[in-house]
């Protein structure tokens, strides 16, 4: 396994007189899906990320790898058989994270069955080769014994179809560790600053800071990848300052409660909500995640919060199909997530009708800017950037690796009843350091299966550095369980304490600032938090 360890990265950033091939900015998944490109093919490749990988939009979407069915209804068919033929790749190279799941649409007007599956059996067939499993008509019968908690009355029946489903940051976590293995530099917790500039004013490299020294790094590029998301105007506006901007971001959250409220092995998909779009009930690990919505926003922050109105359709529309619907206090988390959607050029406010396919722009500075796109295509729109980031660097071109290049913890081999799946092939090695600290291998918590070992693997090879990245991140507690994150904080920070030799102050200062995060996840303080 290559070291993860940050003082050995840093130590590569220290010559003046290096010139990287590829600097890219943003380590979500589209930034570090590029860096992956980019190493594989044999370029000198820098990423630089300015909280933690996946922080932002990357951590927080509905867990789908999918071709997109609402794309289908909008006639982009360009942009479904690209991501169905994305999304084969992902569960062919990251099989540890990526699942095929069934997904049921209930009908409830009578042409709905003949609609659905005809629409859908197209759906299948732009998969080509990497389908995952033919559409079908399912009687009401049927879908009331998949799915025991459908509202049954005005129900004709159903339509099951299959997508992906996954585990979001943990694949971002491991595309890192895949881009270190290809002989990448992946930094996290180094903020990009300014851009450098040479006599012609072509973009020369970055200027960035390391937030947890305070040391700061010039640092020279042929090529420097703008790939952070909301933020791309900000880098847009060291380039030139005033430009108008690119990008209006749209909101989108999910409501996060026990699986009791839809027992079942299959996911819901209602393909028409009030508001027009398409609401998914999806199982994730032992619990259901419910969403989303499309709400324009005109600023966007690091740590985007749902609005009353959000929480208020979900529930609405969960109580119009589900006999027994969540309230307030059945939300176990709550995370909101940001869309970087193109500004829309005619003033419409309609963000679900702007495409999602990708875009990758060059500023007269030779700055290259991806945008837009979504998880399903990463791997896609990364080719495409590196594709650009070589003509524009006047890069020796080589040919691209990673249809074919499995992901760091990849195995078909998956025991899903044993929440340690997701670390694929490390999970043996993980289970190794209850050998050199036996505690280690308690319970975090009496109400889940997490291990203090996984805080400990996540510092030592995930590159973890706070309370926030293992608990939101790695361990994906604050995801599922915000009563709970809340709960174990204290015990957590003092296991990445001794990992980080980090004293009592840096220790209550992480728990505080937590403990603050998680109460933003909850729909309700109910019962009030042990303090």
């Amino acid at each position: 396994m290559v070291s993860n360890e940050r003082s050995k990265i840093i130590e590569g950033l220290a010559d003046a007189d290096k010139i990287w091939d590829v600097i890219i900015i943003g380590g979500g998944a589209t930034g570090l899906g590029s860096a992956l490109d980019a190493a594989s093919r044999g370029y000198k490749t820098l990423l630089l990320e300015q909280i933690d990988f996946a922080k932002g939009t990357s951590s927080r979407s509905t867990k789908l790898a999918h071709g997109g069915v609402r794309y289908l209804a909008q006639g982009d068919i360009g942009l479904v058989v690209e991501a169905l033929h994305e999304r084969g790749l992902m569960l062919k190279n990251a099989a540890h994270l990526v699942k095929n799941e069934s997904f049921i649409i209930p009908n409830y007007e009578w042409w709905g069955g003949i609609f659905y599956t005809i629409g859908l059996t197209l759906y299948d067939l732009l998969a080509g080769k990497l389908g995952f499993g033919r559409a079908k008509h399912l009687s009401k019968k049927e879908v009331i014994r998949r799915l025991p908690t459908i509202q049954q009355k005005g129900l004709y029946g159903g339509v099951v179809y299959h997508d992906g489903q996954f585990d979001d940051s943990r694949l971002a976590v491991n595309i890192a560790q895949t881009s270190l293995e290809q002989g990448a530099t992946v930094l996290n917790y180094f903020k990009v600053v300014n851009l450098t500039k040479d006599s012609q004013q072509k973009v020369s490299g970055v200027v960035t800071t390391d937030t947890e020294t305070g040391i700061t790094y010039t640092i020279k590029g042929k090529t420097v990848i703008n790939a952070t998301g909301v933020f791309a105007d900000e880098i847009l506006q060291m380039d030139r300052p005033g430009e108008k901007a690119l990008l209006r971001p749209s909101q989108g959250i999910h409501l996060v409660v026990d699986m009791s409220f839809m027992p079942s092995e299959d996911a819901l998909m209602i393909p028409k909500t009030s508001d027009g779009r398409v609401l998914f009930a999806v199982p994730w690990h032992d619990k259901l995640v419910i969403g989303t919505t499309d709400t324009p926003l005109t600023q966007h922050s690091l740590e985007p919060v749902a609005l009353d109105e959000e929480v208020e359709f979900i529930m609405r529309t969960a109580d119009q199909y589900l006999t027994k619907a969540p309230g307030p206090k059945d939300v176990l988390s709550m995370f909101a997530g940001l869309r970087p959607l193109a500004a829309p050029q005619d003033g419409s406010a309609k963000t679900k009708e702007i495409s999602r396919s990708h875009k990758i722009l060059v500023s007269e500075s030779g700055l290259i800017t991806i945008t837009g796109g979504k998880w399903t295509t990463y791997r896609r729109m990364a080719e495409d950037t590196i594709d650009r980031a070589i003509k524009v660097g006047k890069l020796v071109k080589k040919a691209v690796k990673t249809k074919d290049l499995p992901i760091h913890g990849s195995t078909p081999d998956v025991d899903r009843k044993n929440h340690l799946y997701v670390y694929g092939t490390d999970r043996d090695a993980l289970l190794a350091l209850v050998k050199e600290n036996k505690a280690w291998g308690e319970k975090l918590d009496p109400r889940a299966a997490y291990i203090g070992a996984e805080v400990v693997w996540a510092v030592r090879n995930e590159m973890a550095r706070t309370l926030e990245d293992v608990l939101a991140r790695r361990v994906r507690i604050l995801f599922l369980d915000a009563r709970m994150a809340y709960d174990v904080a204290p015990k957590v920070a003092a296991l990445i304490a001794v990992e980080l030799h980090k004293d009592a102050a840096w220790e209550a200062e992480q728990v505080a600032t937590f403990r603050a995060l998680a109460k933003t996840y909850l729909l309700e303080e109910y019962p009030p938090l042990k303090s």
